[in-house]
């Protein structure tokens, strides 16, 4: 199910119906990020990117597709490596420049073969002392 058209030409909302194609505030290039959370444990596995099209196949599949900006190309999550990506829930945050999907996902989300593209090369552990280590003093 992969298509070289999209991006490259074809009509800005593709299938995806007119009133959230609307909303949509994309990338110059027509993109918009989409992050995949792990739908019950709130685990976010990895951020990929969807044109119009994508999105829609999204929606009405069930399935993530995602546009591939190296092989300009649409792909859907787990063809190749049968670690599939379930639909539960779709959403714009609200500059409507983002979509979280929450899925069910089988598998490793990484293409390293990770759980989530976000558990190798952790920059500051939950419960580190970053700089910022609780709220933000009052202004008084």
């Amino acid at each position: 199910m992969t298509s070289t058209t999209g991006t490259t030409g074809a009509s800005p909302s593709g299938g995806l119906a007119p009133e959230i194609a609307a909303r949509l505030k994309r990338s110059a290039d027509g993109l918009l990020p989409a992050i995949a959370q792990q739908y019950d444990t709130g685990e976010v596995l990895m951020l990929g990117w969807m044109d119009d099209e994508a999105l829609h196949r999204t929606l009405t599949t069930g399935r993530c597709t995602y546009w591939s900006r190296s092989r300009r190309e649409y792909w859907v999550k787990g063809d190749t490596s049968g670690h599939v990506q379930w639909v539960k829930s779709v959403a714009l945050d609200c500059d409507a420049d983002t979509v979280l999907v929450k899925v069910n996902q089988v598998g490793a989300a990484c293409h390293t073969g990770d759980r989530t593209c976000f558990d190798a090369d952790v920059l500051l552990p939950a419960g580190g002392d970053g700089a910022d280590s609780g709220p933000p003093a009052s202004d008084q």
